[in-house]
């Protein structure tokens, strides 16, 4: 099949309107992230570059641009929660993403109610439906190709305590769309929705009957 391609060498710049990389790469789930410094300021943020990357224990993870409150903390401290953002938190999520002064609480400024964890000392948000305890694992500087050290970080945790709204539970099976989560599709605003209308199903070949 003949067809035309835009191609470019990320380095040397993309040539359009708007950086693709994160819109192609989506859409993905938000790290909404809630962490607390040694001296008891909450701090809440989203994260667009986020998700899980090990089952037993469960690992998830995050990338920061930049060395923000988010990664300070979690250095500090070992300890993080990630809360699920959905479509009723859509613009309280939003919100959470303004650059306060330090030492501001993202959780009042976004009309959001912090809730004790059971195994961490950051907040959970109360409002979300889903909230994972997390203890840091890793902290990476992340580095080019040539070695070159990137101001950016990734930060992963054991999740160590989970916690689900009973509505969410379908005879013990979690329904994703039920939970309405928001993910993250690139450009300077673009979110999508999922629903159960789009979902189909595939039977991996190793799980086929023979």
């Amino acid at each position: 099949m003949s067809r035309q391609r835009h191609s470019y060498q990320p380095r040397l710049g993309h040539g359009l309107p708007h950086d693709p990389l994160n819109a192609i790469i989506g859409p993905r789930p938000i790290g909404w992230i809630s962490s607390v410094n040694a001296a008891g300021q909450r701090n809440l943020a989203p994260y667009s570059f986020f998700n899980c990357f090990n089952y037993h224990p469960p690992i998830i993870g995050f990338a920061s641009s930049g060395w923000k409150d988010s990664v300070k903390n979690i250095t500090e401290t070992g300890e993080f929660v990630w809360n699920l953002a959905t479509r009723p938190l859509a613009v309280a999520m939003n919100e959470s993403s303004a650059s306060l002064p330090h030492g501001e609480d993202e959780f009042a400024f976004s009309g959001l109610t912090p809730l004790a964890a059971t195994q961490v000392n950051a907040s959970m948000v109360a409002e979300s439906p889903v909230n994972f305890e997390c203890k840091l694992t890793q902290c990476i500087q992340l580095q080019a190709a040539d070695g070159e050290k990137l101001p950016s970080w990734l930060v992963l945790g054991e999740v160590v305590a989970i916690h689900i709204d009973n509505d969410l539970l379908d005879n013990g099976i979690y329904q994703t769309a039920r939970a309405q989560p928001i993910l993250r599709a690139g450009g300077p605003s673009a979110y999508y929705a999922i629903s159960e209308e789009q979902r189909f199903d595939l039977v991996r070949p190793d799980a086929r009957p023979r």
